[in-house]
């Protein structure tokens, strides 16, 4: 049987879960407070958008040339500079929800304040994350790729369910500028657990390399490999046009009237469902029949959406959005499993990067997208419509794509244990 605490033997591994759940915990948190605060100032639903905008914006903007650095410098020493970045942020934040500063300055200018911080914070997130996918493969071997990034993924999840639970309730409890403190406090515990981590060598043979030839062989890399290009662009889809959590203030607000507390249920729930599915997935693997199943959540989780989007009962949609983060749980171990195999050693800082332009930002976008039809169409219809089409990518893929559909990972699992 296949050891599900295999990653876990390592301790610098456990290191980095811990450094990993306190800074994915933080910045969880902090969107949470931030979609609050803005839709409390505005009571419009495209400003929730702006938002994802704001953020989107220089993460795929900056997204390939921040994975041809990640590539080409030392991953601790970089994810150290990237948790300062987010702590500064935080800290930015933390001194605009002054009440003292809301009562005397004007609030189009404290919502532009907040836009900025947010789009200087998308700069961070374009390095964050391909620093991280890089530098758990230098924590451990091959063999246990899958295992660690089910582990790391299940971390993400884990810390995205708590993070939005003690943002509503706090919001309740200490309010908007005390929470954002808690924001900085968990910053500067991730940076802190971070020196635990010994530097690691670069292993890019190119150091050096003009940045334009590094970028064209990344893309390259993703567009040639059918089974990564097939995943990223399924997901992409699939975020950016279920982006319905974007738009849960209104629903808590003014849908299903259940205030900051049901605010942060609603959004904790897609992540309890996923982190269930992830911690499932240590024990029983996701590798055989992997196009299949990655289909098949992805259908799942349009039908999560379009019911969450029509239901007027609380209950209901916290189970809703359960549902969608569990089989969305699949979805996310599949695609890393995907990515941690394929990708060569030398580019996954690129790889990682193109990653978070089709799936990470799409989330952004989808948020965008959201605001827009909410804003066009209303709040509910926007929803529906955006599940409806995720099932019809879902559809299309399955039937354009019958290699994506036959993919299967687990003759590579088995190569890399003969590698070791």
């Amino acid at each position: 049987m296949t050891d599900p605490y295999a990653a876990l033997r390592f301790k610098e591994f456990n290191t980095f879960l811990m450094m990993r759940f306190a800074m994915v915990f933080a910045w969880s948190m902090q969107f949470i407070v931030i979609e609050w605060q803005v839709y409390s100032l505005t009571k419009d639903p495209l400003s929730l958008g702006i938002i994802g905008l704001m953020e989107v914006i220089p993460a795929v903007g900056m997204a390939l040339f921040a994975g041809h650095i990640v590539d080409q410098k030392e991953k601790r020493d970089l994810l150290v500079k990237c948790i300062l970045g987010f702590s500064v942020i935080s800290l930015g934040l933390f001194l605009l929800s002054l009440p003292a500063l809301e009562a005397e300055v004007d609030t189009q200018v404290i919502l532009y304040s907040i836009y900025i911080l947010v789009f200087l914070g998308g700069i961070v997130r374009s390095f964050l994350g391909p620093t991280i996918f890089s530098l758990i493969a230098l924590i451990v071997p091959k063999k246990i790729y899958p295992n660690a990034a089910t582990w790391s993924s299940s971390t993400w999840q884990l810390a995205s369910v708590l993070g939005p639970a003690l943002a509503g309730f706090s919001i309740s409890w200490i309010g908007v500028h005390w929470s954002m403190c808690v924001i900085f406090g968990f910053s500067v515990m991730a940076l802190s657990i971070l020196f635990r981590i010994s530097k690691k060598p670069i292993l890019n043979p190119k150091i050096g390399e003009p940045v334009f030839q590094s970028l064209r062989e990344g893309l390259r890399f993703v567009f040639n490999t059918k089974a990564v290009f097939g995943a990223l662009t399924l997901d992409m889809i699939a975020v950016l046009f279920g982006g319905a959590v974007a738009l849960l203030p209104i629903f808590a607000q003014d849908i299903l009237n259940v205030g900051s507390e049901g605010f942060g249920v609603l959004r904790a729930a897609p992540a309890v469902g996923a982190s269930i599915t992830m911690l499932g997935s240590t024990r029983f693997p996701l590798h055989k029949s992997a196009g299949k199943k990655l289909l098949w959540a992805v259908f799942g989780f349009g039908v999560c959406i379009i019911v969450f989007g029509l239901s007027t009962y609380f209950w209901l949609s916290v189970i809703a959005l359960f549902l969608s983060g569990a089989v969305d749980g699949v979805s996310m171990v599949i695609r890393q499993t995907i990515l941690q195999l394929k990708t060569p050693d030398n580019m996954r800082g690129r790889v990682a990067s193109v990653n978070s332009m089709f799936v990470g930002s799409s989330n952004e976008l989808g948020a965008f997208e959201s605001g827009v039809t909410a804003k066009l169409m209303g709040t509910v219809t926007a929803v529906v419509f955006g599940g409806t089409m995720t099932l019809l990518t879902t559809g299309i893929t399955a039937f354009v794509s019958p290699t994506f559909r036959r993919l299967d990972l687990q003759k590579d699992v088995e190569e890399h244990e003969a590698e070791e």
